[in-house]
Order: C-alpha cells, then structure tokens, then sequence
C-alpha cells in the first residue's frame, strides 16, 4: 500500500473477519463479510516520526488510548469489497497525517472592522432597548 513515498507491508495490518450487523437477511447471520483492520500507528516502523506525532494528536474515535487504529469495514456484501474499502480507509486516514497544517498568522482588526462591530452592537442595543419599554397592553 503506498501513499506518498508511505509503503506499509502486510505484516503491519492485522484484519479479522466479523459477521455484518443490519439488515441482510440469512447473509448476514451466516457468512463474515465485516472487515475489522487494525493498524498500531504507535509503533509501525513504516511512518515517519512527523507523520506518527501527527496522526497520534488527530482527536480520532477510531484511534485507541494505545495508537492503534481500528477501522471497521461492512458497507459491502463481499469480504473482499470490504477488505478493499477498509485500506482505502486506511490510506485516507495516512493521507490526513502527511501534510503539516499552516502556522496561524496572527492578525489585528483593522480600526474600521472595530467601529463597524461596535456600530452593530449599538444597532442591536437600541433596538432591543425599544422592544424592552413598550408597554403591549
């Protein structure tokens, strides 16, 4: 699986095949279609430092407390459609960890943009004001 210079090797995935939950009829009770993949992003070899420290600081459900991300795959009647959606998950996932995100530029309110504010404010003010004192009997 490679994703931008990324290649991680079979060895670092594990998947384990689960019955599919929903609707499907006998399908469903009978046969493991559900892919469950698990990738330990803690420890794999395959990322780079930055990438890791990235993918690690995501707020991510799918991440647990020990860095391991679980992707669970059952959009499909077939394992293999399944198998295929789960590392195309996965990749995605690797994919948001390559870019580092922009530094903010912190930037001040232009001395217009304040006066339009508190011009606004003072709209708003007057007209709750007027709404305040009528008396509606």
């Amino acid at each position: 699986m490679a994703e931008a210079d990324i290649n991680i090797p079979e060895q670092e995935l594990v998947e384990r095949f689960v019955r599919s939950t929903g609707p499907g009829g006998q399908n469903v009770n009978k046969v493991a279609t559900a892919v469950e993949l698990r990738f330990d992003v803690a420890q794999s070899p395959s990322l780079p430092e930055a990438v890791r420290e990235r993918l690690l600081a995501k707020r991510d459900r799918r991440v647990t407390g020990d860095g391991v991300l679980v992707i669970s795959a059952q959009r499909f009647r077939t394992q293999d459609r399944n198998r295929q959606d789960a590392r195309e998950r996965l990749a995605a996932f690797i994919e948001s960890g390559l870019h580092a995100p922009k530094p903010r530029i912190a930037t001040r309110p232009s001395r217009a943009a304040k006066e339009r504010r508190l011009g606004a404010k003072r709209e708003r003010s007057t007209v709750k004001r007027g709404r305040a004192t009528r008396d509606w009997d």
